[in-house]
């Protein structure tokens, strides 16, 4: 005589051998359900009975689906467009010489197209701190530029003003 634990945790027997096999076949139990010996104190699953285990033989186990891919499987690589582009701006905002307007512009387009490069790509790419960073960067190089350019045209404008005329002490 067996005592079985069902689905809903409730307990029941004693039953018969005949009874449980016959509980196999309807479904009702099957061959995790725990079940308990007459003078035992623990609960074992209805497999590890011998008298079952033919008629409880768990099922085949399935085939474990394909494991994600990993960081490890597959390195995440940096955007050459967005580290250009990056370098550039840097070289632009820094540098004194005619090729500056050059590097800042080469930089904004490099750094966009690096921008664009690691959206398309979020799985394999990264660099999008770097190419938001050439952006700012090669903006304020031109801007820079620009503003320089204004006032090399704009000296009588600050000739015309002369601040010390107006504080008289």
């Amino acid at each position: 005589m067996y005592r079985v634990i069902g689905a809903d945790q409730k307990e029941y027997g004693p039953v018969s051998a005949d009874q449980l096999r016959q509980w196999m076949a309807e479904g009702r139990v099957n061959w995790q359900t725990l079940t308990q010996t007459p003078g035992a104190v623990e609960w074992k699953p209805l497999s590890a009975f011998p008298e079952f285990a033919s008629s409880a033989a768990p099922p085949p186990v399935p085939s474990a689906p394909p494991p994600f891919p990993s960081a490890a499987a597959q390195p995440l690589k940096h955007s050459g467009m967005a580290v250009a582009g990056f370098v550039c701006s840097l070289l632009g905002l820094f540098c004194c010489c005619c090729f500056s307007p050059a590097f800042s512009f080469l930089g904004l387009i490099f750094s966009i197209i690096g921008l664009i490069e690691v959206n398309r790509n979020p799985t394999r790419l990264t660099g999008k701190g770097l190419a938001i960073a050439g952006i700012i960067l090669a903006l304020v190089g031109l801007l820079m530029l620009f503003v320089a350019f204004a006032l090399s045209f704009c000296p009588a404008f600050f000739d015309g003003v002369r601040f010390h005329r107006h504080w008289r002490i």
